[in-house]
């Protein structure tokens, strides 16, 4: 949830809202084997952020140019950095690029799956994801300097 979410009180308030929908809905589990549970209860945390952050945020998403297309992409080198500042830096990222992000790098969405969980189209999450990346190399590449 805090990966999609920042301010603090709004993440208690998604997990609240979230917990709520586990308890209420634990009789609908149906164990499968290791792991099942921890992805049904992932599933209904991110699908409760997801929800927050419909109703919340303002995605100012933009296609992508043909000169950014153009650009080549370079992996920033991670070698030596703390998960932790790496996360923080994704943090930072504005919301459309950090929920595209998360769902795509993180959680292995399609562009197909992201664009009918946020009603966008494939090519804007594709551009979205592009451009969050870049903006996350170039922070991390500030970072290390």
């Amino acid at each position: 949830c805090s990966r999609y979410i920042v301010n603090p009180e709004d993440v208690k308030d998604v997990l609240q809202e979230s917990f709520m929908k586990i308890f209420s809905s634990i009789d609908t589990f149906e164990y499968r084997g290791e792991g099942s549970l921890k992805g049904w209860l992932t599933k209904i945390v991110i699908n409760e952020t997801l929800r927050f952050i419909r109703r919340n945020s303002r995605f100012d998403f933009q296609e992508i140019t043909e000169a950014e297309a153009s650009i080549p992409y370079e992996d920033p080198r991670l070698d030596d950095m703390d998960a932790e500042v790496i996360y923080r830096l994704i943090r930072e990222l504005p919301d459309g690029y950090r929920t595209i992000f998360n769902l795509f790098v993180i959680e292995g969405k399609s562009h197909k799956e992201i664009s009918e969980m946020l009603n966008i189209k494939v090519n804007t999450s594709a551009s979205q994801l592009f451009r969050a990346k870049a903006m996350l190399a170039m922070k991390i590449k500030q970072y290390q300097k």
